[in-house]
């Protein structure tokens, strides 16, 4: 039967199928071709009879996971498979957010070819004009969610996108993602932590991966690890095409490979000056390609 592995602890992977969750060893097939198996995988198991030990753990089914099927896409860092959407979550507040940051995350969801949200946290925290100043950073190119576990602002909104859908929340610590997930899907009581005062960023507490069910039908990652992204593996020419906004005006520019930097004639740099293109986006542009000219180097 075929089912998708939902958590993996300890060489133990459980797979959510139509006929309940089965706790499963991978074949021993699978390791000798060198696949690693990964929450997300969807698998083909077969099942095996329950033994005493894990009826006594209250468990209902056992398998073995036979083979995976072809994975739609693949994170590295954390390991997760098969997304559909990033929800690139940074705090308004508490810690200040750096924007250069946020689009390292944007970058790693543009390249594995997932829908991009982004979704400004901790809402409560600003007032109407500082929102809106977020928000104009980002709406031009993606879906922006603001949302507050205390007001409630953005909750079913962010629901409603996530049905469907198998998402996962990705942004620097202290963002509050677990908190989101907690209020998305109450019954999954992740633990959270407090910003630290000494460094104003969040102690991360997620400890293993696992796929949680929202009501709504969607599968949500609860993602350890998500908080970094490095872009090696960007190329220069490669980097105008991962900013929608820049890309929609690179093909006026009087080069057709402009890179938007000091050629003359440049669209991207006119609509900058216009406020067509924001400004915070440009700077991260500018910061991302001088990190590859200098990766490059060496």
């Amino acid at each position: 039967m075929t089912g998708q592995i939902i958590k993996g602890i300890g060489g133990f992977y459980y797979v959510k199928t139509e006929s309940g969750i089965f706790e499963c060893r991978g074949r021993g097939a699978l390791k000798n071709k060198g696949i690693k198996l990964q929450v997300g995988d969807l698998v083909e198991i077969s099942e095996v009879e329950l033994s005493r030990e894990a009826r006594d753990r209250g468990l209902d089914h056992e398998g073995v996971i036979d083979d995976i099927l072809p994975r739609k896409n693949q994170f590295l860092r954390p390991p997760i498979v098969n997304v559909d959407m990033i929800c690139v979550t940074f705090a308004g507040r508490d810690p200040e957010p750096a924007f250069s940051m946020t689009d390292k995350f944007i970058l790693a969801s543009e390249l594995k070819g997932t829908e991009t949200v982004v979704v400004i946290n901790k809402s409560d925290l600003l007032d109407e004009e500082e929102l809106r100043a977020m928000e104009e950073i980002y709406s031009g190119a993606y879906r922006v969610v603001k949302t507050s576990c205390v007001t409630g602002q953005g909750l079913q909104e962010l629901k409603d996108l996530l049905r469907g859908k198998v998402a996962a929340f990705a942004g620097p610590s202290g963002a509050g993602k677990s908190t989101l997930v907690n209020c998305i899907v109450p019954e999954a009581r992740m633990e959270t932590g407090s910003v630290s005062d000494k460094t104003l960023r969040g102690r991360h507490t997620t400890r293993h991966v696992e796929i949680l069910e929202t009501e709504g039908g969607g599968l949500v990652y609860d993602t350890p690890g998500f908080t970094s992204f490095d872009i090696p593996e960007i190329e220069e020419d490669e980097l105008r095409h991962l900013y929608p906004e820049i890309e929609r005006f690179g093909g006026r520019c009087r080069y057709d490979n402009c890179r938007h930097l000091k050629e003359p004639g440049c669209a991207v740099k006119e609509a900058v000056k216009a406020g067509d293109i924001s400004a915070v986006r440009y700077a991260s542009y500018k910061t991302n390609m001088k990190e590859i000219r200098e990766k490059r180097k060496y």
